[in-house]
């Protein structure tokens, strides 16, 4: 039997998604057309002999957390239950804050995702792979080839090539180590507790020698990667699966419409009722064109002659006649005015290197806002005949001229 772990965070992770985390958690917003979580619980439901899914994070339980795990566990048919944190506990406190719930019932192994990545989730292979090497109490990272100058922002792992046994991890190093990054999704097995454990003592004994601070909970706060992963490895204990499928880190609002463009593209093999064809005819396409890799919400109203590109329209919008969206989010029940112009930087990762990753771009450059997607919050009214160019508008404003390059309190 076996279980699998989505660490999902918690409200102060969510900045970077700003200001579309104000009105819904950054787990549950809409990737590809669902909530970015029910990728990971679909590709975790598929699993043979999945027993049940655990989320664990510290967001204050709330009516959209409790609907979204009801419709998920109805459509997977799998227990799905939320597991709340009393504080952030990092990725290893928070597994070993609810160890017991997760050994409950005895699993031979459990899965541990981080939510804000994109990925196919290679986990059948992933536990193939586990049983074909080391030990019977292995663990396993998956891990994906990146650039040598984008590595240095992830977690390095060094591995004997011939053994794929993870020899060295070094968690965003300063200079190059090696171009395999840590995706974060891993197979455990339940002695991975033991490791954990073995940190928290650690910590303990370390506070006792400390001067007393605010930070009661410290000893629990561990981190998988640092504090784990660069002990275990080169002991025979850890090993890296590498893919070749797509990955993708989700940590900004531009990240989402690349996550979007990846899981589009998967539809055409998974899920192609959740695509849009021609089939309907040459009159639609002549009222107004979408595409490629646009998502589009639910009760969202498209006049004639509205063009969009690369963009997330999100619930209750509308585009009105001959609207231009590019590389854009609209945000809940916001409207975009007749020729009127709403358009954002791409931030995609180099075409023309295959490792290339999605840079985690900075808000500011030199005192400036960095060029990236617009976006639009909740409840946003463009007038027509604007142009709003590489700017993020905050929830209810009612715009009355261009904007370019600003942030619209």
């Amino acid at each position: 039997m076996l279980k699998a772990v989505i660490l999902i965070g918690g409200p102060q992770k969510g900045t970077r998604f700003r200001p579309l985390s104000f009105e819904v958690p950054k787990p549950l917003f809409p990737v590809a057309g669902v909530p970015m979580l029910q990728h990971h619980i679909e590709a975790c439901a598929k699993v043979p002999n999945m027993k049940e899914i655990l989320l664990i994070g510290f967001y204050q339980p709330n009516e959209e957390l409790t609907r979204f795990l009801f419709n998920a566990q109805q459509e997977f048919k799998i227990s799905i239950r939320y597991l709340q944190e009393y504080a952030a506990l990092g990725t290893g406190g928070g597994i070993y804050h609810f160890r017991d719930q997760i050994v409950s019932g005895s699993p031979e192994a459990f899965f541990v995702l981080n939510a804000d990545v994109c990925s196919a989730f290679p986990l059948a292979e992933m536990l193939s792979f586990q049983k074909e090497h080391g030990e019977p109490n292995s663990f396993v990272i998956l891990g994906t080839t990146a650039n040598r100058k984008q590595s240095m922002n992830y977690g390095c792992i060094v591995e004997n090539e011939e053994t794929n046994e993870v020899l060295h991890y070094v968690e965003k190093p300063s200079t190059f180590v090696s171009d395999i990054i840590n995706c974060g999704i891993y197979l455990f097995k339940p002695d991975i507790f033991q490791h954990i454990g073995a940190v928290f003592q650690k910590n303990q004994q370390d506070m006792l020698l400390e001067e007393p601070t605010n930070g009661w909970h410290r000893a629990e706060a561990i981190r998988l990667e640092q504090d784990i992963f660069t002990a275990l490895a080169g002991q025979g204990k850890l090993y890296v699966y590498k893919t070749l499928s797509f990955w993708s880190q989700i940590k900004s609002a531009g990240s989402a419409i690349y996550a979007s463009r990846l899981y589009l593209n998967q539809y055409h093999t998974t899920h192609p009722e959740r695509l849009a064809s021609n089939k309907e005819g040459r009159y639609i396409l002549l009222l107004f064109q979408l595409g490629p890799n646009v998502s589009i919400g639910t009760g969202v109203t498209i006049g004639a002659g509205v063009r969009v590109r690369e963009s997330i329209i999100l619930h209750g919008a509308t585009l009105q006649d001959h609207c231009c969206v590019l590389n854009s989010i609209v945000g809940w029940d916001s409207t975009i005015g007749k020729w009127a112009r709403v358009e954002g930087t791409p931030s995609d990762p180099n075409p023309n290197d295959p490792f290339a990753k999605i840079d985690s771009e900075t808000l500011f450059r030199e005192g400036k806002l960095t060029p990236s997607i617009t976006i639009l919050g909740c409840n946003v009214t463009i007038p027509s005949e604007v142009i709003i160019l590489n700017s993020i508008v905050l929830p209810h404003k009612d715009l009355n001229r261009s904007f370019k390059n600003q942030i619209i309190l």
